[in-house]
């Protein structure tokens, strides 16, 4: 049962977090401090409940949460043996645990244990670390608050500023909190709600004085011809673009993007000062980790011809990569970490906005997010004063610090799909559903295109939020619909890199019945619709630079010849061969195209619900419900082909087992004699 000191603290660390106002995702950690029966002695025992690395506040729970000793905890101020070897300190609270002890402690843990006071907030609000990053931020911290909020000059995370504070704190009992230069806040109370209030209390105090001091353009005067775009000029230069930045952005492990045209990027891009205050980079420890030191600018008006953005974005890139290496190779010593890939996370195009990235679509969005807090944090500084940052040598001392590699190692192995990006169409039921969840679960970030938009999104809704996938509305006959179709899968995830030709239908009529409209829809839907899709598509997996996989679920009926089928079983020959066309066409930008030939699939099918299951029952002379058990039993197997079938032979097809494979169609259909390949 959960006592009240920890629920407080979790109801408490949920209110801040869930304002951007007052953190940023999972930045920035809070305490309390209790008694608890020791069950092995029967004695109380102080404790210390404080956000475990890596969690977030505003979805805390107390899984969350790290249970520590209070008296063995301050016994390490005893042994601490000084600011050269803090590090060391970080396991030694492995050794002040209670019980199983919980979560992971963070390197914030001392600052909670020796600050004396019952509850500690320590956040990352917009407006405290624009007064952290100011050049004048001390004196702004006196005008600010008087002697309630305390200055505390930049120094990195861990035990010794932990010491720290809790001086200052000693030294100014009147003090309810401080300013860490660079940095952020932090605040105490001797109830929860006293330490809630006092945090609030600094930031809006902090806001306040921003807004009633600030100059009017703390960013500069507008920039000819660097501002927004409109907004669907914005949007098509930005799906233009974004495959080749991810690419780039890719050089050296793939990535997955996110796309911001917020008013706070767009504002901040169309300013004079932007190149000055985007050169000198974030401060914030959480900020620049997420962010890299700096990102990479487009030194473009938003109305250049796209082939000079596009070489241009290419020359930049280079530029940024040696620029990186040559960061790396002022600070780096022989103990430091093998540097972690030199291209940017982020990529700011005037007019446009930013593209940001990650490991996974959480990671790059939130990198965006960090991004966006970074402005408003050069906005408050530049509006008070000047945008200050922490020293070029102390963001390297974190970015690669010891102990953010040993986070980094504890990581769990990616899923196969991790960083790819599939684009399956008809996905809202039967096999194009089975194939986008099976990639999902894989790893894979989804985006289920079918005619009805409300399917799409309920489908994409099933798999997860849309960090995991995007539920859009297509007509892949047509070829405007399948380019808006392209165009917000790579503006959702930043490109693409497995394509599965799945849309569909049938009409299961004899030769004589069969309408040349009955033809054309049919051809239309999947000859014509594919060719449109994988068109589309290539030209995103061609900027890319990253290979790919282009998968056509064609039919047994592309080899066998049925009764009554011949529109269905002809566009379906059509398919099969633009599988072998393409192949050999694709093959040179390390594009994989491969199809699968399934019999019929009746379970959760919506052809076969529509009608063509009647159809091709009463074709074979059995009953709709028995047409599954027909079809299995004149296979070689007798089994029943079920979505979830062709969904293995799709994910087994794009992965690295198959990295030699093109061309190739694969039976999903029992053993059928009469549609092996010859």
């Amino acid at each position: 049962m959960t006592n009240a000191t920890v629920q407080s603290l979790i109801e408490r660390s949920n209110r801040l977090g869930a304002d951007p106002r007052n953190t940023n995702y999972a930045g920035g950690n809070t305490s309390a401090q209790g008694t608890e029966t020791d069950p092995v002695t029967g004695a109380d025992v102080e404790l210390l409940w404080v956000k475990g690395s890596g969690g977030d506040l505003g979805t805390l729970q107390e899984k969350g949460l790290a249970v520590l000793r209070l008296d063995r905890l301050r016994a390490l101020v005893d042994v601490y043996p000084g600011v050269e070897r803090e590090d060391e300190m970080v396991a030694a609270f492995d050794y002040c645990l209670h019980g199983r002890g919980g979560a992971a402690p963070s390197i914030d843990t001392a600052m909670h244990a020796l600050v004396d006071a019952a509850h500690v907030d320590h956040l990352h609000p917009d407006a405290g670390i624009a007064i952290a990053t100011a050049a004048d931020g001390e004196a702004l911290t006196r005008t600010i608050w008087g002697e309630r909020v305390v200055w505390v000059p930049w120094r990195r995370p861990g035990f010794q500023l932990g010491l720290d504070i809790a001086e200052i704190q000693r030294a100014n009992p009147q003090a309810v909190g401080c300013i860490l230069g660079g940095h952020g806040i932090t605040a105490w109370g001797a109830t929860s709600e006293e330490a809630e209030a006092n945090s609030l209390e600094i930031i809006r105090a902090a806001t306040e004085h921003i807004e009633t001091h600030a100059k009017a353009e703390p960013f500069g005067a507008p920039l000819d011809g660097y501002g927004a775009l409109p907004e669907a000029a914005r949007h098509a230069r930005a799906a233009a673009i974004a495959p080749l930045v991810r690419g780039l952005a890719s050089t050296d492990k793939p990535m997955v993007g996110h796309y911001t045209d917020s008013d706070v990027v767009l504002d901040f891009l169309a300013s004079s000062e932007h190149p000055r205050l985007a050169a000198l980079g974030t401060s914030c420890p959480d900020h620049f980790l997420r962010t890299k030191v700096k990102p990479m600018v487009l030194d473009l008006p938003a109305d250049a011809p796209l082939e000079q953005v596009k070489d241009r974005l290419r020359e930049l890139h280079t530029e940024y990569r040696a620029d990186y290496q040559a960061y790396y190779d002022r600070h780096a010593d022989a103990d430091s970490p093998a540097i972690r890939g030199a291209d940017p996370l982020i990529v700011l195009v005037p007019g446009v906005g930013m593209f940001s990235y990650g490991k996974d679509k959480q990671t790059a969005r939130v990198a965006g997010e960090f991004y966006v807090n970074a402005i408003n944090v050069m906005r408050g500084a530049e509006g008070l004063s000047s945008y200050a940052p922490i020293e070029e040598s102390e963001k390297f001392r974190i970015e690669y610090w010891a102990l953010e590699e040993a986070k980094l190692q504890r990581m769990p192995k990616p899923k196969p799909l991790a960083t790819r990006v599939a684009l399956v169409t008809g996905a809202a039921s039967g096999i194009g559903k089975a194939i986008a969840t099976r990639l999902a679960a894989e790893g894979a970030c989804v985006v289920i295109a079918d005619l009805s938009l409300e399917k799409a999104q309920a489908a994409a809704a099933e798999l997860g939020g849309t960090d995991v996938a995007v539920g859009v509305a297509a007509d892949v006959s047509d070829e405007d619909a399948v380019q808006a179709m392209v165009d917000a899968a790579v503006l959702a995830f930043g490109g693409v890199d497995l394509v599965v030709n799945n849309a569909g239908l049938s009409l299961s009529k004899s030769l004589l019945e069969t309408t040349a409209a009955d033809w054309d829809l049919q051809h239309d839907v999947m000859a014509k619709g594919s060719f449109l899709v994988s068109k589309a598509t290539a030209r995103v997996l061609i900027d890319q630079q990253l290979g790919g996989d282009i998968l056509y679920i064609s039919s047994k009926n592309s080899v066998f010849a049925g009764p009554n089928n011949i529109a269905y079983s002809a566009t379906k020959a059509d398919q099969a061969h633009q599988v072998r066309l393409l192949a050999a066409e694709l093959g040179e930008h390390g594009v994989r195209v491969n199809g699968i030939n399934p019999d019929g699939v009746v379970r959760g099918s919506g052809i076969f619900a529509s009608g063509w299951g009647a159809n091709r029952a009463k074709t074979y002379g059995v009953e709709e419900q028995d047409l599954g058990k027909f079809y299995a039993q004149r296979t070689i197997l007798k089994r029943e082909v079920l979505p979830e079938h062709v969904a293995n032979a799709a994910f087994a097809l794009c992965t690295s087992d198959f990295s030699h494979t093109t061309g190739l169609h694969v039976p999903v259909d029992a053993g059928v004699a009469a549609a092996f390949l010859r």
